[in-house]
């Protein structure tokens, strides 16, 4: 699985894909950061990682467009189906390639709050709890946005579902907000990525919210095996 997961951070850092997402996660964190923190003078970084929630949702599609829908077009797909791994492991490789690649985009803020640090004292268990969160919810849209590209041979259509897919979680909150059927506003708010994030975001590591982003992950990634499964044997 090493193998694979080396492969997938190459291939990034081999095109242009790599630096893209890295470029613009560090400039708009950036620009958040200086608007928020430094303009304001207050050493909580909360509007940072909120501001942040789209770009993460519009970054990930990227990050996991090309991962099986680039291999299905280029039928290298076949090589990696052939290779002495399980269909598991490859689906692993894949997802900790891709999520390693969201780990570097998500450092900057260790430096961001590291100059904060030098003026303020920052609340660091609500930073550490903040991070544990946006990782967290990272990897289960990850999870989602390697389902969808492994249901396509386009990496332009799976990059578009995806971005459709996050958009739509974003929103969530706000549909929920426009419904009147009390159990469906119930039903949104439980699968709101956005409702669980703020948990941590206000320093609170609240075991459903864990659970939600860890069993979101499972689920698509189980999903994503039995695409790829399938199409082995077909």
């Amino acid at each position: 699985m090493s193998a694979i997961i080396k492969r997938e951070l190459s291939s990034y850092f081999n095109s242009a894909i790599g630096y893209i997402v890295l470029a613009v996660f560090y400039f708009f964190s950036g620009l958040f950061f200086y608007m928020y923190c430094l303009m304001s003078n207050t050493a909580s970084m909360s509007y940072v990682f909120l501001s942040m929630l789209m770009i993460v949702m519009l970054t990930i599609p990227i990050i996991t467009m090309r991962s099986f829908s680039e291999e299905k077009k280029q039928r290298t797909d076949q090589a990696l189906l052939t290779a002495p791994v399980s269909i598991t492991e490859i689906v692993l490789g894949k997802f900790l390639g891709a999520f390693l690649l969201y780990c570097l985009c998500n450092a900057i803020y260790v430096v961001y709050v590291i100059i904060l640090a030098c003026y303020a004292s920052p609340d660091w268990a609500v930073f550490l709890t903040t991070m544990l969160g946006m990782l967290l919810m990272g990897g289960a849209l990850i999870a989602i946005d390697l389902f969808i590209s492994a249901l396509t041979e386009s990496q332009i259509i799976a990059a578009v579902l995806s971005i459709g897919i996050g958009l739509l979680i974003y929103m969530l909150d706000s549909l929920a907000g426009m419904l009147s059927v009390d159990w469906i506003t119930s039903l949104f708010h439980n699968i709101s990525f956005d409702a669980h994030f703020t948990n941590f975001i206000n320093g609170i590591i609240n075991l459903t919210s864990v659970l939600f982003f860890v069993s979101v992950i499972a689920v698509f990634l189980f999903l994503c095996v039995r695409v790829i499964e399938k199409r082995r044997w077909s």
